[in-house]
């Protein structure tokens, strides 16, 4: 223990607080990786543990095009700290990512890292009490879920629109190949949908008309 700021420390170590999945030789993990037992921290102000950890995803983290994908490693560097109104988790996310360009939907990937703050509501606290459902979690059976926190400050953090580059030209919108790889001065000639039908008509007559002119010198005397 340590004396601070006129109030009593005490560290937990990390084993202290568990996850909902186990860690034995042969234990069987359980369902939810960002579940943590924090039964350890009791309801004693100013105890704090340390929780530094990789878990697995069981399902994506991020928004429609990027995201950390399912079955991806998420590293958790947190710090969980008992508070007369809860249990406050500060600490950083860190996951690869995966998806793609949103004008050339190239596969794109990286990396994120997010930052949490986050009070988990005692449930007979004055912050639970005067707080909307939905405003604020809840510390349930000793227990605190980070997984709607870290999905939400991941969606947060992604671009909603991706690119692979910050220049990247898109798609063809004529023949849908990249325009990245095309040869220069990539281009189609556009006919006016008004117009196309008149100009297949003098497509087909173009080849008549030369045709006879070509036959015939004495019409194109006359011509002349």
């Amino acid at each position: 223990m340590i004396r601070g700021r006129g109030r009593m420390v005490q560290f937990v170590s990390d084993h202290a607080v568990t996850s909902e999945a186990s860690h034995g030789p042969d234990s069987t993990p359980r369902r939810d990786p960002f579940v943590l037992d924090v039964r350890s921290l009791g309801r004693r102000p100013g105890t704090m543990s340390e929780v530094h950890r990789t878990v697995t995803t069981t399902d994506k983290l991020g928004v429609e095009m990027i995201g950390i994908p399912a079955g991806s490693e998420v590293d958790l560097d947190l710090r969980l700290e008992s508070v007369s109104e809860g249990i406050l988790v500060t600490g950083t996310v860190c996951g690869e990512t995966s998806g793609q360009c949103a004008r050339c939907l190239e596969p794109i990937d990286g990396t994120v890292t997010v930052f949490l703050t986050e009070l988990f509501a005692y449930r007979d606290s004055v912050t639970e009490q005067t707080t909307e459902e939905d405003d604020v979690h809840r510390i349930v059976d000793d227990r605190i879920d980070l997984e709607q926190s870290i999905i939400d400050a991941v969606a947060m953090e992604l671009p909603m629109s991706p690119l692979c580059s910050p220049d990247c030209p898109g798609l063809c919108q004529v023949c849908g190949i990249r325009l990245a790889v095309a040869e220069p001065g990539h281009a189609h000639e556009l006919i006016d949908p008004r117009w196309a039908g008149l100009a297949n008509k003098f497509a087909e007559l173009a080849p008549d008309e030369k045709s006879e002119t070509d036959g015939n010198p004495d019409d194109q005397e006359r011509r002349d």
